[in-house]
């Protein structure tokens, strides 16, 4: 990634992705792995508490939670108290455990129906609009919403390696659409840098290797971490691959794990915030 962002939006968030046109191919990617699974895969464990098919409910909450509030104007708050990730959590196990009254099935037709429903929905957006809900792991304030449509995509292909590794079946992870995904959850670089000071043109390198990687910078600037790009070598650089880095950015790896897997130049307080890097939201008592 290189250059700025365009817009309002400045050079906040680098430059803008438009993932629309892939959110059909990784719906089908997601759609051709459930429709082969057996009914004892479908119980299996995949998450903490959750089985495969508490994860496939829950890809439904995301797109009946999208269409209702954004399509529809119909927006119910959270469950009241706590943090927010401990709110959103609760209305996700809300959803999930009224679901598993819902056959697999069912999940299925439900998700075949109600998916196009978003592609029409998003084709219709102007990406450079305020976004409805905010990306806390890139920022602390509003975001433009061609950055919360590529998180959309970040969730359904995490959700979607997700059954994968529950069920033994690797895949989905195709350069075309795992470049994209890796590049979202890069957008959280200079955020996840906020809390280092460092003098100003201070740089900061995250490379990603492999065909669905690249490279992306942080520069800082006064009082704040932006996009690059970095002329001559940073004053910190992280090395990973991509599976590392998706697993990292959603929590699937802890911070130290990723670190024993990266390669790492440079000041030592900027690699470690770099190694934390977050693309999903985070519970409060979460390691860094």
């Amino acid at each position: 990634m290189e250059g700025s962002g365009s817009g309002h939006w400045g050079d906040a968030f680098g430059v803008p992705l438009d993932v629309r046109p892939l959110f059909p191919e990784q719906r089908a990617s997601f759609l051709d792995l459930l429709e082969g699974l057996t009914a004892e895969e479908w119980a299996a464990p995949a998450l903490p508490g959750w089985s495969v098919q508490d994860v496939v409910a829950h890809v439904l909450h995301d797109h009946v939670r999208r269409l209702a509030a954004t399509r529809d104007g119909h927006r119910v708050a959270l469950p009241p108290g706590g943090s927010l990730p401990e709110r959103l959590d609760a209305a996700n196990e809300a959803f999930v455990a009224v679901a598993r009254q819902v056959s697999p099935r069912l999940l299925i037709d439900l998700l075949v129906h109600l998916g196009p429903q978003l592609d029409t929905l998003w084709a219709g957006q102007d990406l450079h609009a305020r976004a409805d809900a905010d990306v806390s792991w890139a920022s602390a304030g509003a975001c433009p919403r061609w950055l919360d449509l590529a998180r959309e995509l970040t969730e359904l292909w995490v959700h979607e390696q997700q059954v994968r590794d529950a069920v033994r079946r690797p895949g989905g992870d195709r350069p075309h659409l795992l470049a994209p995904v890796v590049d979202t959850f890069a957008r959280a670089l200079p955020f996840s840098l906020r809390q280092v000071e460092r003098p100003v043109g201070t740089r900061a390198r995250l490379s990603i290797t492999g065909p669905a990687g690249g490279t992306w910078d942080a520069v800082r600037k006064e009082g704040r971490w932006t996009p690059g790009p970095v002329q001559g070598l940073p004053d910190a650089e992280v090395v990973l691959d991509p599976d590392t880095f998706w697993r990292l950015a959603a929590r699937r790896l802890g911070p130290a794990d990723a670190r024993d897997r990266a390669e790492v130049r440079g000041d030592g307080a900027l690699t470690a915030a770099m190694t934390s890097l977050l693309g999903v939201v985070r519970a409060p008592d979460e390691p860094r």
